[in-house]
């Protein structure tokens, strides 16, 4: 694509469509003089600078690309009319778009029935779960794993409801065991699995906890607000396959949250909500006398808890799905790339002296550590963040990472030749969520053990 052309394609189309409702005289207390401008923007986009390069594959630190050129040009054509999807008459193309979306991601896990809209981030999606949940099983608290995002302890918090830690197994899952024992003294309404951990990608089972909602009466929500995307790998040939239990399991959970501001190549803030059963919307009920008035169908704020809300966002999706919609052959295969190049990395640091893989990759998030002298978890703590600064750091050759501290009972019973004198360490982490990564990964394996070497 060519983002120029598109963008002032953009600016025209908005030219013309505003032309169409007759002139008018522009305020002048609008009015910035080109020379002003060309000054502050010269000043913001050196200040913009001071960032890390989201956009190459030599950075695989966080959960960060730049949005797809679709859902950039997407978001910016509706933004110019500034469109808010609470309402129908605040946003009434936007609106439309906006359940079109949901109904293809609903699609996408299989929901046969749902109800779900466009969120501004994974966190509020998570809270309208959990509120939801707080709803239909008033006094009883929430069940989620020691490993899952710490946004549903936090939700917890706001809410009032109790939050209840499940320990997790040696692969960084919920310990499904733990979990029943927990259910049998009644105190949880709901259950929170993880398709996607942001630590290192584990996938909590599903199809596992699937048999203790019947057993208990318990609600499931499944957080995909990471992972979710990659229910369209499950059962895929290749390497970047995944195994299918799991993610046909999420058809039956009671609600689902996914980002598409993650792998959905969306712009931030876009997350998104569904729930199974559409009657949890009378949880939802609420009266605007100034608002829903155009319009006798469902208005998007009478089924969120949040009330303005970017009807570009939706567009920038919307745009995006009509070119690369969520299927195997559609996103799939932006995901497949990413997955591909966490296993070939995963691969080469098996047969590398220098580095170690902490466990094999889930998704395409990689966990490794630097082989020390000492085979200690304080020098290994050391060394991994010696790596990840003087590689962050590096003029010349940068290389941008992140880290994960893990207990010192999890890392020694993954690798007993460690000795744990202390609590736990910092082991090095890459996201691979970038399709670039997996024509780069060589590259990125060849300066990690250049850095650890050194």
């Amino acid at each position: 694509m060519d983002l120029n052309k598109w963008l002032a394609a953009a600016v025209a189309s908005n030219t013309d469509w505003a032309k169409t409702f007759g002139p008018y005289e522009p305020h002048p207390a609008l009015a910035v003089d080109d020379t002003r401008f060309a000054a502050a923007f010269e000043t913001f986009t050196e200040r913009l600078k001071d960032n890390y390069p989201f956009f190459h594959p030599r950075y695989a630190g966080q959960m960060l690309k730049p949005p797809h050129p679709a859902a950039v040009v997407g978001y910016m054509t509706a933004m110019l009319i500034n469109p808010n999807n609470h309402a129908l008459d605040g946003g009434p193309a936007t609106a439309a778009m906006e359940r079109e979306v949901v109904q293809q991601l609903a699609t996408m896990f299989g929901y046969d029935t749902h109800l779900g809209h466009l969120t501004t981030s994974g966190t509020i999606a998570n809270l309208e779960a959990l509120f939801v949940a707080r709803e239909l099983h008033p006094g009883k608290g929430v069940a989620y794993s020691t490993e899952a995002h710490y946004t549903h302890g936090r939700m917890c918090g706001v809410l009032g409801m109790e939050g209840f830690p499940v320990p997790a197994d040696g692969l960084g899952r919920m310990d499904m065991d733990a979990l029943e024992e927990l259910l049998r003294g009644g105190q949880v309404g709901t259950v929170v699995l993880t398709t996607g951990t942001t630590g290192l990608g584990a996938i909590e089972p599903v199809h596992e906890a699937l048999a203790l909602r019947e057993r208990y009466g318990v609600r499931i929500h499944v957080d995909g607000a990471y992972g979710g995307f990659f229910t369209l790998l499950a059962g895929a040939d290749g390497p970047e396959g995944l195994p299918a239990e799991p993610w046909r399991a999420v058809a039956q959970a009671d609600s689902i949250v996914v980002d598409p501001h993650k792998h959905g190549l969306q712009p931030y803030g876009c997350g998104a909500v569904l729930f199974r059963d559409p009657e949890v919307g009378r949880f939802y009920l609420h009266d605007s006398p100034y608002t829903y008035f155009t319009s006798e169908e469902l208005h998007l704020g009478e089924i969120s808890l949040e009330c303005s809300r970017a009807g570009a966002a939706a567009a920038a999706l919307w745009l995006t799905f009509q070119l690369l919609p969520p299927t195997r052959d559609g996103l799939g295969q932006v995901l497949a790339a990413g997955r591909r190049a966490a296993l070939r990395w995963a691969e080469l640091i098996e047969g590398s002296e220098h580095l170690e893989l902490f466990q094999t990759p889930e998704l395409d998030i990689v966990g490794y550590f630097p082989v020390t002298q000492e085979l200690t978890l304080s020098r290994i703590d050391v060394v991994s963040n010696r790596i990840l600064q003087e590689g962050m750091t590096d003029s010349q050759d940068p290389v941008f990472l992140s880290t994960l501290r893990v207990g010192a009972d999890r890392f020694t019973s993954r690798h007993p030749k460690i000795t744990a004198d202390a609590d736990g360490a910092r082991i090095l982490r890459s996201v691979l969520m970038k399709p670039e990564s997996e024509t780069y990964v060589e590259q990125l394996h060849q300066r990690l053990e250049q850095l650890a070497r050194s």
